[in-house]
């Protein structure tokens, strides 16, 4: 997985369209269907309606017609419009604006993205940018539990968030299946310059997963204590049972680039080890061919007497403490371990 960062401005192209769902519900969690943008306002006229939108990578005017409907705050739609905002939970008024980040496996790439929540008394906005999965499947969560969507927009951030956040584990049990397949390279007798390089990619990309997971974390826990306004005490469970899933994946992301690090630690180590190896067995051999060399080295000077020159048996003899001489380093370094 190689960490890609995929997000757009609002205008750039998609085939996705811009308005992904824009539905009624009753306050007794039942939907009443369908609207269009211009009929949001309308739709709100009666006290028993609230409404929920999503929408993926808007352009200004759509942004700017939301904020006519739903009377948002200027600076909660200017960021909304502009993707690469920090994790973040904004109070403006009766109303939260929060930015997340998501993440999502792309062929292999981990990609990451950005999706804004507007939450109101009678409304929930999700506005998505870069790479996320649809919230379709959490609002259709959501309306099978008509009980708890009755508690209105607040039950279908839960949903929202519990989406994003379940979606993180699968992330991170992928890595950790990768880490395992990568031990075994780390062990084997030769040394492969890629291993290396994909440990280095894998503790990078956790490094920014922790980045968008850490903050989730102080928000969530917000939701889960404060702004009762929005939040009724019935759905705090819910929140708190959504930040017991960020805490396990912030936990089990510090346990995987602490697994990596050591990794990164033995591979290297072992790379050593393995230079040391073959930098011993050199200078063994080198040890041995000291030797004969100094021997023989004595046929260069210009002696008068040398024993070899008159004797017969002082060739034999010569080569004999040679091999002696040899044989005896060679047993020494081997009996050492380093041949």
């Amino acid at each position: 997985m190689t960490l890609i960062n995929p997000l757009p401005t609002a205008l750039s192209p998609t085939d996705e369209p811009m308005i992904v769902n824009c539905i009624a519900y009753r306050n007794d969690g039942t939907r009443i269907g369908d609207i269009s943008i211009d009929a949001i306002s309308d739709a709100l006229k009666d006290p028993d309606t609230f409404v929920w939108v999503g929408l993926h990578e808007p352009d200004e005017p759509l942004l700017l017609k939301l904020q006519e409907e739903f009377g948002l705050h200027d600076l909660a739609i200017e960021d909304a419009h502009t993707a690469h905002q920090r994790t973040k939970l904004e109070t403006y008024g009766d109303s939260l604006f929060m930015v997340v980040q998501t993440a999502q496996l792309i062929s292999g790439h981990l990609a990451f993205g950005e999706t804004h929540i507007f939450l109101g008394p009678r409304y929930l906005v999700s506005i998505r940018h870069g790479a996320s999965l649809s919230y379709a499947p959490a609002r259709r969560a959501c309306e099978c539990a008509p009980d708890l969507l009755a508690h209105g927009p607040s039950y279908g951030l839960y949903g929202v968030l519990d989406f994003i956040v379940d979606n993180l584990l699968p992330i991170v049990r992928d890595f950790r299946e990768e880490l395992q397949q990568l031990e075994q390279d780390i062990f084997a007798e030769t040394f492969k310059r890629g291993t290396v390089r994909r440990l280095y990619d894998m503790q990078r990309d956790l490094m920014t997963l922790r980045l968008a997971v850490v903050p989730l974390q102080d928000i969530i826990s917000q939701l889960a204590r404060l702004h009762p306004n929005l939040i009724p005490s019935e759905l705090r469970a819910y929140f708190r049972d959504v930040y017991d899933h960020v805490f396990r994946v912030n936990e089990s992301i510090n346990a995987m680039r602490e697994m990596l690090t050591a990794a990164i630690n033995v591979n290297l180590s072992l790379v050593t080890y393995g230079q040391n190896e073959v930098m011993k067995k050199l200078a063994g051999w080198a040890a041995m061919l000291a030797a004969p060399t100094l021997l023989t080295s004595w046929y260069g000077m210009n002696f008068t007497h040398m024993p070899e020159l008159t004797q017969p048996w002082a060739y034999p003899v010569v080569i004999v403490v040679m091999l002696s001489v040899v044989g005896g380093i060679y047993a020494l370094l081997k009996r050492s371990k380093w041949l």
